[in-house]
């Protein structure tokens, strides 16, 4: 298993609770500037950048904003896909979908201070990516994404409590998290939930967040 460096350890122990997924074409009239502000003063731990439309040079200047005020509020900044324009804007780290960069691969190129998620939506891709030791998983769709209309099929909270058996690398479950359903979600072991509509179509982002954050404050243990 790969040795964590200081710098990296120190971030990898703040991934629980609200990751909240920064996607400009979710909810187009919401300054992501705005929403990243009110999340993370509102307490949400781990933001992501996700643009997949953008030319390059664009993302690179929205990117860039985002991981200035990200780093002055002590959120942790990670983006989607790209190794190089994570890279390029030094943000935390790297999202890595199963169509990405292979693991290893990225781990190269990001270098050992720089942290590495992975989409998994089964089983088998589970134990895969726990294998090549990324710092934490995405697994889903728990329930169906109100943001995706093309996703993997869903899992469900069974789903869920069968994987958590099969790493021990924090999880961070998403698709079609609310509150309602926040609770369970962690109760069945996920670390934290990452939501995208639930915040970025919220008409007040502050309260959303701040919601999602007592909810998780005190989970309960996971069910068996």
């Amino acid at each position: 298993m790969t040795r964590l460096s200081a710098d990296r350890s120190s971030v990898a122990s703040r991934l629980c609770g609200l990751y909240v997924i920064l996607d400009p074409s979710v909810s187009p009239d919401q300054p992501l500037l705005d929403v990243l502000t009110a999340s993370a003063e509102a307490g949400a731990k781990i933001v992501q950048y996700r643009n997949k439309t953008a030319p390059m040079n664009a993302a690179y200047t929205e990117a860039l904003s985002l991981r200035r005020i990200a780093q002055e509020l002590g959120v942790i900044f990670i983006v989607n896909d790209r190794c190089d324009l994570a890279l390029a804007v030094d943000a935390d780290g790297v999202h890595l979908g199963q169509g990405d960069l292979p693991l290893h691969l990225a781990r190269k190129v990001m270098g050992p201070d720089k942290l590495i998620g992975i989409s998994t939506h089964n089983q088998e891709q589970v134990i895969a990516a726990t294998a090549g030791d990324p710092d934490y998983l995405g697994f889903g769709p728990i329930f169906t994404p109100g943001s995706k209309l093309d996703h993997d099929p869903v899992v469900g909270i069974v789903g869920l409590k069968t994987i958590r058996q099969l790493t021990p690398l924090p999880i961070f479950a998403i698709g079609g998290i609310t509150l309602d359903n926040a609770e369970d979600v962690i109760r069945a072991g996920a670390n934290g939930v990452a939501v995208i509509s639930a915040v970025l179509k919220a008409s007040d982002v502050a309260q959303a967040v701040n919601d999602f954050v007592l909810r998780l404050a005190t989970p309960a243990a996971p069910t068996s």
